[in-house]
């Protein structure tokens, strides 16, 4: 894992305990204001907003810890630039002093939408030298920044050489651009436990351990004590390739004004979607297809009656699970559903309180935009995911959606630590003038390493009728 991300992550740490802490203050505030109000009561309070409070503080004091080595790192790198040995500098500044001091060949300051890369690309392809001399820049400060992931020897290669431009890798900002854009995209892929993707093979095994030893009380003193062989089974799981072309006309590209970008943009946020939707969909592996359902059957369903099903689905989670139970569950789910449950309204308090949940409250919405990570916690504290790619035309009705549930940790996605997405442009049809675009990743996942997720399922979630209950 990189330091950009263990940043990225202590922030997202961050905004929960201050959240959290946000949580207990207004508990406090609302204890105050009771009539039956104890000093017991309300030092208990104390202290739990306290704990919060010391929690937001270390919290803060790792992020900074964090952001002062990164910033170290840079400092390095341009120190390094300025201080190689004579003798090596040539070699090293195209691959070190190009990157930590000089701006890259492509900028969102300059080139926003990545209009300048993409003629470039399809430019290279038409004998444009200057086009090629950008892209071949482009490249070795790609290598220069991540090293190891683009090695062009044969051992490792993510990418075609830049002489023959047969493959791209996409500025990382322009990544950053079109990740967040519309479209049902990738929320639930984003929550995953995310690996590397291994260098090569299409497949990525792992060993279960599926009989244990054993262990009893000796029958007696000079007695063999028991013994069990224990023995593993493979669990193969294939690399897949998500993949996506799009042929445009030259005059589109040396007449129109931003195709590319369209076009581009169109493929980027249709790959982020088709990935996620096969993590939740695909058949056999999706977590809809591995998840034991829990009924939740209702003519007439109502918030309420649908919170003990998902108590029951997270208490299936850890009994399958037990010792290897992270406690970091997650709850994934429609947005329809996701503001069905908010719509409604109660007179009733759970019977035990949970962590920085006010009990007057059933869950609490962070007020998070789409696909911006957790969107709010349930009654008992446990994440929601809102992602569209959940089916909606499941059951006999084809109007029914699914909750799941599932332990973060053991919700496993490896993918390409080069990418999220690479562009491969050629030119396929030169007698009719056309240029191909093709945007492509390889991807694997599991969710059986060990068989716990469970969903939610049956008529009482059919199309939401949003009437307070």
């Amino acid at each position: 894992m990189t330091l950009a991300e263990l940043i990225a992550q202590a922030r997202t740490a961050l905004d929960t305990a201050i959240s959290t802490r946000r949580q207990e203050q207004d508990a406090l505030v609302a204890l105050r204001s009771e009539d039956n109000l104890t000093e017991d009561h309300v030092r208990a309070q104390i202290e739990r907003r306290d704990a919060a409070d010391a929690e937001v503080t270390r919290r803060q004091q790792a992020l900074a810890e964090l952001e002062a080595e990164q910033a170290r790192e840079e400092e390095l790198a341009a120190l390094q630039a300025r201080t190689v040995p004579a003798a090596n500098r040539a070699p090293a500044y195209d691959r070190v002093a190009r990157v930590g001091a000089e701006e890259r060949t492509y900028r969102p300051d300059l080139d926003r939408r990545g209009a300048q890369f993409e003629q470039d690309v399809a430019a290279a392809f038409m004998g444009d030298y200057d086009a090629r001399d950008r892209l071949a820049q482009h490249m070795r400060e790609e290598r220069a920044e991540r090293g190891e992931q683009l090695r062009a020897d044969g051992q490792q290669q993510r990418a075609a050489g830049t002489g023959a431009f047969a493959g791209l890798v996409v500025p990382q900002y322009l990544v950053d651009l079109y990740a967040p854009a519309a479209q049902a995209n990738r929320p639930f892929a984003d929550a995953c436990r995310h690996h590397d993707l291994p260098p090569q093979g299409m497949q990525v095994n792992l060993s279960r351990i599926t009989t244990g030893s054993s262990v009893d009380v000796q029958a007696s003193e000079n007695t063999n004590v028991t013994e069990q062989d224990m023995d593993d089974t493979n669990l193969a799981i294939p690399v897949q390739t998500a993949a996506g072309q799009q042929t445009i006309s030259r005059q589109a590209v040396e007449r129109g004004a931003g195709v590319e970008a369209v076009v581009l943009d169109d493929l980027f946020r249709r790959y982020n979607t088709n990935l996620d939707n096969k993590l939740l969909n695909q058949a056999t592996t999706g977590l809809t297809n591995v998840a034991t359902p829990v009924a939740y059957t209702d003519a007439s369903p109502t918030a309420t009656e649908l919170y003990p099903k998902v108590i029951e689905g997270l208490a299936g989670v850890e009994a399958a699970m037990l010792d290897m139970a992270s406690g970091d569950n997650i709850a994934v789910m429609n947005s329809r559903r996701w503001y069905w449950m908010q719509n409604a309204m109660s007179s009733t308090w759970p019977l035990i309180t949970q962590p920085g949940i006010i009990a007057q409250t059933l869950g609490a919405n962070y007020a998070t935009a789409y696909g911006r990570g957790i969107r709010g916690i349930l009654p008992n504290g446990t994440p929601v995911i809102v992602d569209n790619n959940a089916a909606t035309n499941l059951g006999a009705g084809t109007n029914e959606d699914e909750i799941y549930l599932a332990d973060r940790q053991e919700c496993h996605l490896w993918e390409d630590p080069s990418a999220p997405m690479y562009i491969r442009a050629e030119q396929p049809k030169a007698a009719s003038l056309g240029v191909l675009l093709v945007v492509y990743g390889y991807f694997a996942y599991t969710f059986q390493r060990y068989a716990h997720a469970r969903k939610i399922a049956g008529t009482g979630l059919v199309t939401p009728v949003y009437t307070g209950v």
